[in-house]
């Protein structure tokens, strides 16, 4: 094995990571260039004087398109952090550093144009720049669409983890990584940062281990990753201990902060004399964001109604031969501030269902304040495939439309305001909404203790960037049934 220049062994860069940055590489070259012949195609007759002109008898053209944008842009990507291993497979991050590369790439070539006194128009350079980013973003999503499905498939291209801290603090870390594959972290052990007490029960899924030096510990087990977690799992010289040790290892240090379900623009780190301070904004849910996203909302749905409405009708068709009663089925929900609203769906159940309720009550298979049933009796058949496909959800665009609900939200519950007691009356400061964290994190296998905490995150770090990647990553999980019944 390698070693730093301190002497220690280097753990070697993971096989998967080396290879898909070179598959990044050759993706990100193979885009320039795609966008530079697109570019030239439509605009050379604009430009025809630059391209005319020959470099050691290689026209302006052919090196500019073929060599210099893409090598640029290469070069730019790199500095922009776009082949950190930090980012690599991570859908926000990653598009944040590729869009701060386009940005530095339209100043790198506006000046270039500029000092070789080149006289390209607006709309060249414009096109240039959108087509680069257009492509590049188009190319990583593939690739990362690939990365995730290899991950979840075999548990490969992934980090490996060793989980340090108190049993509970790293078995709930372990639930949340695994939970998600696709996230790219595998737990491989447990360091517990003391002995058990005498007759304390110690299980856990992956091996458990208590008195190891962890950098040692890490390099045996061949991972890669060491993940603190919760507050008391190592004092503060402990952990700045470890993180000299782990200088020039190759090892990566991640700290589960002790503020959990709290993420994105609300955390800030402000150093003081070289003291680390993890500032906390309060949540925002109001202002121009919220009223864009009621905009956003009604807009959508008005035109989701419409756009969908020869299916709408065919399901209500359906529905109509297949079983008698009525097509729609409505029913009291709590809303917005606590205020109860009729939500709209298409009727799954026989017309009998609430009667039958009360006698299937000890059947329950979720707790709290949810109910569910696999293969509940009282679901028609058609209902099930509705169901399994979320389409009788689609008749919630009205009250969406009616500014009742949102197309993101916590999901609205069958349950009365009474119900809605500490923690989990905050659910009720942001509009329901036809889909959420809840339904992207795996519907109705969560327990009710995880579908709160879902909702409560939403409603601590709600955006319109979060609300977009939730609707994207639904038309996913509806696709693959996951949780559905």
């Amino acid at each position: 094995m390698p070693r730093s220049v301190f002497g220690r062994p280097v753990a070697p860069k993971a096989k998967w990571r080396r290879r898909y940055m070179a598959w990044l590489i050759a993706l990100d070259f193979l885009a320039a260039w795609a966008a530079s012949q697109t570019v030239v195609r439509v605009f050379e007759e604009a430009d025809a004087g630059f391209w005319d002109e020959r470099v050691l008898g290689v026209s302006t053209f052919a090196l500019v398109a073929n060599v210099v944008v893409p090598l640029m842009w290469l070069t730019i990507l790199a500095g922009a952090g776009a082949y950190d291993r930090r980012a690599l497979g991570r859908g926000t991050e990653e598009l944040k550093r590729v869009v701060r590369a386009n940005v530095a790439m339209a100043a790198a070539v506006s000046f270039l144009a500029l000092g070789f006194k080149k006289d390209l128009s607006r709309a060249t350079v414009a096109a240039i720049i959108i087509g680069l980013l257009v492509y590049t973003v188009f190319v990583r999503f593939v690739a990362r669409v690939v990365l995730r499905r290899i991950r979840r498939s075999s548990q490969r291209a992934s980090q490996k983890v060793l989980l340090v801290g108190r049993l509970s603090d790293a078995l709930a870390v372990h639930e949340v990584v695994t939970r998600n594959a696709g996230a790219g972290l595998r737990p491989v052990a447990i360091h517990l940062p003391r002995f058990p007490q005498a007759g304390e029960r110690v299980e856990a899924p992956v091996p458990v281990y208590v008195g190891w030096d962890l950098v040692p510990l890490v390099q045996q087990l061949g991972a890669d990753t060491i993940a603190v977690c919760g507050p008391a799992s190592l004092e503060s010289y402990e952990l700045r201990k470890l993180a000299w040790q782990l200088e020039g290892t190759g090892l990566d240090l991640v700290v589960v902060p002790q503020v959990t379900d709290i993420t994105g623009p609300r955390i800030h780190v402000r150093p003081i004399e070289g003291l680390p301070l993890l500032n906390v904004e309060e949540p925002t849910i109001s202002g121009l964001s919220l009223l864009a996203k009621s905009v956003m909302d009604r807009l959508s749905a008005l035109a989701g109604l419409i756009l969908l409405s020869p299916l709408l009708i065919g399901i209500a068709v359906a529905i109509k031969m297949t079983d008698p009663g009525p097509v729609m089925f409505r029913q009291s929900r709590i809303g917005h501030q606590g205020k109860a609203f009729k939500v709209w769906k298409f009727r799954t159940m026989y017309t009998d269902a609430e009667q039958r309720l009360e006698a299937l009550r000890d059947r329950n298979e979720s707790d709290g304040l949810l109910f569910k049933i696999k293969n509940d009796p009282r679901v028609t058949p058609i209902g099930r495939h509705l169901r399994a496909l979320s389409l009788d959800e689609l008749p919630q665009l009205i009250n969406v439309l009616v500014g009742q609900m949102s197309l993101v939200g916590p999901r609205p519950l069958p349950t009365e305001d009474d119900d809605y007691r500490g923690d989990v009356r905050r659910r009720l400061l942001v509009r329901p909404g036809i889909t959420g964290l809840w339904q992207i994190s795996g519907r109705s296998d969560l327990t009710w203790e995880d579908a709160v905490r879902l909702d409560l995150h939403y409603v601590d770090n709600w955006s319109l960037v979060y609300d977009l990647g939730i609707l994207w990553r639904t038309v996913r999980v509806v696709l693959a049934r996951r949780g559905a019944y």
